[in-house]
């Protein structure tokens, strides 16, 4: 299999090429390793992990700190949930490069009520369909992935449903490293029988701990279905203290048991005091177990703004605390637009928080007094209580039966809108029967008594010995289906859109290749109701179909309102025939700092003729707009409306090295005469193959001031960089010098 080119795109056919004869490179979780004191560049990290071979850095490191790309310790999750696998692949591989290595792709919805497996590829709603053939293909694309960017990378889905053994067996073979399994959730969440959940719950974690798959539980989807979810907190310590326990009995290891731990609040309420001493008991009562810090959901709303604020503050506890995976929701989930740009801003603004708020606990802890550790002891007895009740009425059938779970009230406050199930109903009921005294299961991975030793006692520790080895050793024994539907498959999909591929036409993208998705930002002086419906309508003046606002936002009830909205573009760009100039070539800080420090220059500046404008020029100049003199230039300036003569004599007065020449008003070309007259005065006073002459404005077009006689000019956009390495390769160019 050939290794993926950074400068090509990730091929799909490529990837689905002889995958029925693919076996993934490796199995079982890979956790980070801190590095202490790592060094990178003139820094010194305490709570970070191994850089990676290829990656990019967060805006700031891209423009200041020369891709400057520590990563931290924690695992950092990215979910996906667009529904089309093979377009997931391509996400997966930004993500990667952003600091991902955690993919966790949701299950389409329903699946849980599958009594099955599915195969091939059709497209799903809110996640992909969790079918051999695509997990498979994901997890080869993984294999490639991690090794461009240089790190182990984990691959996750559910294990969950009425198909759950099923699918955790499909996983252990596919190279599947992590998976969510709780049978609680089934009960409570998708309402499968309760005995059923949890017998074959210790199935699948009994498969699970062979191929040392990491888990994750469903606790936290309490805090996202109570009516506040901050007095779930004593249930929430109980559910995960109950899924930790059976896994760590039907066989795992507790470092493989992670909590999916999510703040149970968020701010406008004061979130810290709620969320600081829940994070702290947990971390206290289940301190052998991993922690998976998950934002808070259930108060996202439409403002990625919000969420992103929101994922910080949830950090900052990850940070006070403990933290082993940081997953990233997506700031758009109140929105639900899960696009590719998100998926990677959330990937950056945990490694921005994470590695900023590095060595943060060598500096500061937890207090041992007042409010915080009075408020974790008062969770706990509360979780205690909970507990001891749950044993009282009978074990966690009877309270569940009782409705006991997802109550509004603080326990012991209970409000009596729980979630009730019973014991004998569900999907699935009935189904669970006692095995027959001579029932025998030559497999590998199987909870309870095999029944083997009647065959060949040297069969208990490998029962599959007496098949020659179950799928799990033989990996040639699966059978594996390509396509069962002819009209829903990845195949009929990648036709669609097969001009698109690998070609010279493009289309505005968020989800799907060429979906032509965009989205527009509006601020409109009305009110909220008016300003949708305004915004809908200037979309369609757009040219832009299906339009839909995704985000308002009152800015003042009579000011006016902010818009987000998206819509879809019915064409394409050919980008072979775009006219890009060459873009310019800048001088590094380094180089601009020796040059300068090497030999000094000095430069005259002013806005010439009758203009008055002077901010153009000022951020070319100033240090705190990135100008020149950042770089050590010294600069004369003269101020606005100066007349060409009084520059040029200040240049001879001052033996400059270079003028700059600031022009705004263009009438009757006086910006264009302006640079003449300056080419012709120092060409009269003797200095002209002396000193560099640079004109700028909003109105110069470079060639066309070239033709004036001066050595170069600078239109709009044009920045201090430019300036400062145009002045030095120029001054070397005069001077003879290579």
């Amino acid at each position: 299999m050939k290794k993926l080119d950074i400068n090509k795109k990730l091929d799909v056919r490529e990837i689905l090429d002889d995958l029925e004869n693919y076996r993934p490179k490796r199995r079982g979780w890979t956790w980070r390793e801190k590095i202490d004191n790592l060094q990178i560049g003139p820094h010194t990290y305490n709570d970070c992990s191994k850089p990676l071979k290829n990656s990019i850095g967060i805006p700031a490191a891209v423009q200041y700190f020369d891709n400057l790309d520590p990563q931290p310790k924690e695992t950092i999750t990215t979910e996906i949930a667009s529904g089309r696998f093979e377009d997931d692949i391509r996400r997966m591989r930004m993500a990667a490069w952003h600091g991902a290595d955690h993919m966790m792709v949701i299950r389409t919805a329903g699946q849980s009520h599958f009594d099955g497996l599915i195969e091939g590829t059709p497209q799903g709603i809110g996640g992909i369909p969790v079918t051999r053939k695509q997990i498979r293909a994901q997890r080869k694309a993984i294999d490639l992935i991690e090794e461009e960017v240089g790190r182990p990378i984990n691959y996750h889905s559910y294990v969950s449903g009425v198909a759950g053994p099923e699918v955790a067996v499909m996983f252990a073979e596919e190279g599947v490293n992590g998976a969510h399994q709780d049978p609680q959730y089934n009960v409570l969440y998708r309402n499968i029988n309760m005995i059923r959940s949890f017998v074959d719950a210790a199935e699948s974690k009994k498969v699970m701990a062979w191929a040392d798959i990491a888990q994750i539980d469903g606790a936290h989807n309490a805090n996202a279905t109570a009516r506040d979810a901050w007095k779930v907190m004593p249930e929430l310590i109980v559910q995960h203290a109950i899924n930790a326990i059976f896994s760590y009995k039907a066989g795992m290891k507790k470092e493989n048991i992670c909590l999916s731990t999510v703040p149970p609040s968020a701010s406008p309420v004061p979130c810290m005091k709620y969320d600081l001493p829940y994070a702290v008991a947990l971390r206290d009562f289940l301190s052998e177990y991993k922690m998976r810090a998950q934002q808070n959901t259930k108060y996202i709303t439409s403002s990625s703004r919000e969420a992103t604020v929101t994922h910080v503050m949830n950090m900052m506890i990850s940070k006070l605390t403990r933290a082993d995976i940081q997953s990233t929701i997506t700031p758009d989930e109140g929105r639900n637009v899960p696009w590719h740009m998100y998926n990677i801003e959330a990937c950056d603004t945990a490694k921005q928080t994470l590695v900023g708020l590095d060595g943060l606990m060598d500096m500061v802890e937890i207090k041992k007094d007042g409010y915080l550790p009075k408020k974790v002891r008062e969770l706990k007895e509360r979780a205690v209580l909970f507990l001891e009740e749950l044993i009282e009425v009978g074990g966690y059938f009877e309270a569940v039966e009782k409705g006991f779970f997802v109550d509004s009230g603080m326990y012991p406050e209970r409000n009596g809108d729980g979630i009730g199930r019973k014991i004998n109903g569900g999907i699935g009921a009935g189904t669970v029967f006692e095995r027959d005294e001579d029932y025998m299961a030559p497999v590998t991975a199987h909870f309870g008594y095999n029944n083997v030793a009647q065959y060949d006692p040297d069969a208990i520790d490998n029962p599959s010995s007496l098949i020659g080895g179950c799928t799990f050793e033989k990996p040639e024994k699966i059978v594996y289906i390509d396509e069962l539907d002819e009209n829903d498959n990845v195949y009929i999909r990648l036709d669609e859109t097969e001009k698109y591929r690998n070609s010279n036409l493009i289309k505005p993208e968020v989800e799907w290749l060429a979906d032509g998705t965009v989205q527009v930002e509006l601020f409109l002086p009305t009110s909220k109701r008016i300003a949708e419906f305004a915004a809908l309508e200037f979309a369609k003046k757009m040219n832009l179909s299906d339009p839909e606002v995704i985000h308002s936002e009152v800015m003042h009830p009579s000011e006016g309102t902010r818009i987000q909205l998206k819509g879809k573009l019915d064409f394409d760009v050919d980008i072979t025939k775009l006219d890009i100039p060459p873009e310019a070539e800048v001088l590094s800080d380094e180089e601009l700092w020796a040059e300068i420090e090497r030999k000094p220059m000095k430069v005259v500046a002013a806005t010439v003729g009758e203009d008055e404008h002077s901010v153009g020029l000022r951020e070319v100049i100033d240090i705190k707009h990135g100008g020149i003199e950042k770089w050590g230039i010294e600069v004369e300036y003269l101020g606005t409306s100066c007349p060409v003569e009084k520059l040029v004599d200040a240049a001879i007065e001052l033996n400059a090295d270079a003028i700059l020449a600031s022009t705004i008003i263009s009438h009757d070309d006086i910006h264009y005469k302006n640079m003449k007259r300056i080419h012709e005065l120092c060409v009269e006073k003797g200095i002209r193959d002396k000193i560099i002459i640079a004109c700028g404005g909003t109105q110069v077009t470079p060639e066309i001031a070239v033709k004036q006689g001066v050595d170069a000019g600078f239109g709009r956009g044009s920045k201090g960089i430019h300036v400062a390495t145009f002045l030095v390769k120029k001054r070397k160019e005069m001077n003879n010098e290579s």
